[in-house]
């Protein structure tokens, strides 16, 4: 503990999965963390007391992020709380979520609802931060990874690799403050969000074989990346996508 004390993160979808390994890893570090979540108020308590518990500092706050307006109101609720502070030093934008559905079976308002979440909440939460996030802060998008066919999540990997293209020009565009922009497209990792489809033998089989390692990820493999990025280590590191996947690709070639 103590490469972040002193530092504010908020973490958006922090109550749970890779969202809450996130929070916990970054208080580990020394930060206060807000933990953002969507309607999930035990999950998020869950993981406030948890963090608690390992002698960290944190605090929840609630906000839609896929309705109109949903991060201004994020941001709002951040700074009605009083544990609050001035300026926050790392934003992670990790709410997402995934639309099983090909092209066919898309249809408007299912597209409009998955870009909603994954891609401009992203862009927004970020938007309205920016006043409050310091020079030489740290933002972090969770992504995926849209550089390998996945039709069976079209809309949601889409929206993922419109978040990975606003990384890159953010970088560029903060620059100035010395804030760094980076994001990282976790594999398949086991989660909560995975539970119905892994509980099946063969595709948790499937699922895991995809990977060199041959099993699946967890989401504090994906948090440790996270964390570096979040950390002074990676002063250096920007406008970039890092692949937290086992070795995902190599098993395609």
């Amino acid at each position: 503990m103590g490469v972040l004390k002193g530092k504010t993160a908020l973490v958006t979808g922090g109550s749970r999965g890779i969202g809450r390994a996130v929070a916990e890893r970054l208080a580990r570090d020394g930060a206060l963390v807000a933990v953002a979540y969507g309607s999930n108020a035990a999950a998020a308590k869950e993981t406030v007391e948890a963090i608690g518990a390992a002698g960290g500092r944190a605090f929840a706050i609630a906000a839609e992020l896929d309705v109109p307006g949903g991060a201004q109101a994020l941001w709002e609720a951040y700074a009605a709380h009083p544990l609050a502070t001035e300026g926050v030093d790392i934003l992670v934008n990790n709410a997402g979520g995934a639309t099983f559905a090909g092209i066919g079976s898309t249809d408007e308002e299912t597209y409009d609802r998955t870009h909603a979440l994954n891609a401009k909440a992203p862009f927004f939460v970020i938007q309205h931060g920016l006043a409050r996030l310091r020079d030489g802060g740290r933002i972090v998008n969770v992504t995926g990874t849209p550089d390998i066919a996945l039709p069976a999540i079209l809309a949601t990997i889409m929206a993922k690799g419109a978040v990975n293209a606003l990384t890159v020009s953010l970088a560029a565009e903060l620059a100035p403050r010395n804030i760094t922009v980076n994001s990282v497209g976790p594999g398949i990792v086991e989660t909560d969000l995975n539970a119905a489809w892994l509980a099946d033998p063969a595709a948790r089989a499937h699922a895991a074989s995809r990977s060199v390692f041959d099993r699946l990820g967890t989401p504090e493999e994906v948090a440790d990346v996270v964390a570096f990025l979040a950390s002074p280590d990676s002063r250096w590191v920007t406008g970039q996508h890092l692949a937290v996947t086992g070795g995902l690709q190599l098993s395609l070639l």
